[in-house]
């Protein structure tokens, strides 16, 4: 009995050491191999279109709609920009039509794409970023392609919409990350441990079917500060939260910036890796340039960093993605 135990002990001690030693990405090497480590390929059907979001089952909405207690609802978007900004390079215009004593309409039209880094928007699954020529669940490019679009995985997938818990990680409370006036400078990574750090701070612990939303100060700063080009950078996810991903089962990421931290401290070879190791590997979507001041505050007040987290994109068949309004509801 006794060879049996220590036998098992020394396993377990070896797995975790495996895992512990295979959880950096540094170089594009580790990053390959995480990609392949990490990969949902075919775990939910060769078919499958959903990803991640598989995970999140009747019980787990039913689960999170009971942390609606105060009946607070705060958006997770920000304004969608109208006047271009060193980081807004496109923008909505608006044209109003004829104004009369009956009423008027107006008319919406993005001058190019609402990805990037300004407007808050979802990935879809598949065809956004792709490795290699392919997507989720080995989507080629060439499919996307003939189909002038997703075939599959498009985010017309999410058309009955995201409705789980999320958890706010206020990267702000981790010491030595944020500035004196409260927020993480451009290019400021936060780490796996990172976030085991604040599941303690905040008392939350990520389980499968959850988002994870980070606070990194990004709008606070651009208002003290003004916009500032792509290439200064942004506080952000370094790749190596992909191993935190896979191992909670989280379902969707966020940030109140691109999510990719940048510079993201890997090769220019290995570029947006997390968007990388999420969306393509794993199947994880991701929510960009959220804006999470409103409901970070409540979350303060609170003493409370979940709750549930509500969203629905438009629906477009074989879109790559679409602009939407989450709602934080506590």
């Amino acid at each position: 009995m006794r060879i049996l135990i220590t036998s098992f002990v020394a396993a377990s001690l070896f797995a975790q050491n495996s895992t512990s030693s295979h959880s950096a990405i540094t170089n594009e090497a580790e990053f390959r191999r995480a990609m392949k480590e990490l990969s949902n390929w075919g775990r939910w059907g060769n078919d499958d279109e959903l990803g991640a979001a598989n995970l999140i089952t009747p019980a787990k909405r039913k689960q999170a709609l009971a942390l609606a207690k105060e009946g607070v609802v705060i958006s997770l978007a920000h304004d969608i920009p109208q006047e271009k900004a060193a980081d807004a390079p496109n923008i909505l215009e608006r044209a109003l039509g004829n104004v009369g004593p009956n009423g008027t309409t107006d008319r919406y039209q993005y001058t190019g794409t609402y990805h990037g880094v300004v407007h808050s928007h979802l990935d879809a699954v598949d065809c956004h970023i792709m490795f290699e020529g392919k997507g989720y669940n080995g989507r080629a490019m060439e499919d996307i392609t003939a189909a002038g679009g997703c075939p599959k995985g498009s985010i017309n997938a999410l058309k009955d919409g995201v409705v789980t818990r999320a958890i706010l990680f206020d990267a702000t409370r981790l010491p030595g990350k944020a500035s004196a006036q409260g927020w993480l400078e451009p290019g400021t990574a936060i780490h796996r441990e990172d976030l085991e750090t604040l599941e303690k701070t905040e008392r939350v612990k990520v389980s499968p079917g959850d988002v994870i939303l980070l606070y990194t100060g990004r709008w606070k700063r651009r208002a003290a500060l003004g916009p500032w080009p792509n290439a200064t950078g942004f506080a952000g996810y370094h790749a190596d939260v992909a191993y935190f991903l896979k191992e909670r089962g989280v379902s969707f990421i966020g940030c109140d910036g691109p999510n990719d931290v940048s510079p993201t401290g890997l090769p220019p070879e290995v570029a947006n890796p997390l968007h990388r190791l999420a969306l393509v590997a794993m199947g994880v979507s991701i929510f960009d340039n959220l804006d999470f001041e409103r409901a970070g505050e409540e979350a303060k007040r609170l003493n409370r960093y979940e709750f549930l987290f509500m969203a629905a994109p438009l629906r477009i068949e074989k879109g790559t993605g679409s602009p939407l309004n989450p709602l934080a509801v506590f």
